[in-house]
């Protein structure tokens, strides 16, 4: 189930590894995940209009890598320091004061949450940042670690589920189950389409208009007296 959430102070916006290499054509391609770019880039955007800080992480490997198959590892070689690959897809729009976290650059462990030894949760809290919104590549790999972590260092957790896409599609549902019993909380794009339509101006009418001060005031029924002041709505 998913909940209609607004921005707030004490916000932030992370976007995990949307790089070529995890987009089709990469390296290690995650099926459809350059549909998550038209959702993230509507958040980044939002983001971006009302001041919340955006972060974007990247893996960042050295040859050689241990997450690297030929190391021993589960996955082909991906994201190589300054590769094509290793570049944010180009069609994603961070905005230009976005923070780009990198991680991934140990030659003896793999960091698959942005939280592994980066510095980021201490960062997050010296800025006053309490709730994170997420989205990105993978979701049942590194954004379900970063998503774990987050709340194991106490931030509220917010998942854009149409701004995130799985290796395994077989392991959705129980991916976000995990989210949620850790405390994440699920949203779409419907929530965003709340955020940006702003107060609704259309006339209501069981509520006074004539005094906006009193928004919750009902009117009175046909055969009872009007108020004085107006707040009735009638002349």
């Amino acid at each position: 189930m998913t909940e209609r959430i607004a921005f707030q102070e004490g916000d932030a916006l992370l976007m995990i590894d949307i790089q070529k290499d995890f987009c089709p054509g990469g390296a290690l391609a995650v099926e459809n995940g350059d549909l998550v770019l038209a959702a993230a880039n509507a958040w980044l955007a939002q983001a971006e209009q009302q001041n919340v800080p955006v972060y974007a992480s990247r893996d960042w490997h050295p040859l050689n890598h241990p997450s690297f198959a030929e190391e021993g590892g589960d996955w082909p070689p991906h994201c190589l320091q300054d590769s094509e690959g290793a570049r944010f897809h180009p069609d994603l729009v961070l905005p230009p004061d976005t923070i780009v976290v990198t991680k991934g650059v140990r030659f003896d462990q793999d960091q698959t949450s942005v939280f592994d030894q980066t510095g980021l949760a201490v960062h997050l809290k010296s800025e006053g940042i309490r709730r994170l919104f997420v989205g990105g590549l993978a979701l049942d790999v590194c954004v379900l670690d970063s998503v774990m972590d987050a709340r194991a260092q106490g931030f509220e957790v917010v998942v854009i589920t149409e701004a995130t896409r799985p290796v395994d599609t077989r392991k959705v549902d129980e991916v976000l189950g995990r989210m949620q019993a850790a405390g994440a909380v699920l949203t779409d794009q419907e929530a965003l389409a709340d955020l940006t339509a702003g107060p609704d101006t259309a006339e209501d009418p069981d509520v006074c208009v004539k005094a906006p001060e009193w928004a919750e005031h009902q009117r009175l029924d046909d055969d009872d007296m009007p108020c004085d002041d107006g707040r009735s709505g009638k002349i």
